[in-house]
């Protein structure tokens, strides 16, 4: 099981982005999947997640309303598109799957098995 993340770069602040994520090495559609993102000496933090169907989204309250989340199981991809960049969503974004966890556990690292390599984003002011 690998996942790919790619997608990132420098944007200005009010710009966007998406990220994209293939999984490979096995059929994700019934996996969740989410996207968690970390600066260099702090703690990863989660970001947003999809539940297999696609049916339930979840969001960090800091991203709530700029950040979309989405999926394509026949292509077995995951997105995360970004709008309203501000330079406090700098940092090196990573997505990550899981087979079907509870809702409750959606954002927690701990519920993630695999895990891409991440991709930086930097938000100049």
């Amino acid at each position: 099981v690998q996942l790919q993340a790619s997608g990132g770069g420098l944007v200005q602040a009010g710009g966007s982005l998406r990220l994209s994520c293939v999984a490979t090495g096995r059929t994700f559609r019934d996996w969740d999947m989410g996207w968690f993102r970390q600066v260099p000496g702090k703690e990863r933090e989660f970001v947003a997640a999809i539940r297999w169907s696609g049916g339930t989204r979840l969001y960090a309250d800091s991203v709530k309303g700029r950040f979309t989340i989405s999926r394509d199981n026949i292509k077995n991809m995951v997105y995360l598109e970004m709008n309203s960049l501000k330079p406090d969503d700098t940092a090196v974004y990573y997505c990550a799957t899981t087979p079907r966890t509870a809702h409750s556990t959606l954002a927690m690292i701990s519920s993630y098995d695999y895990w891409g390599q991440g991709t930086l984003v930097t938000v100049s002011s």
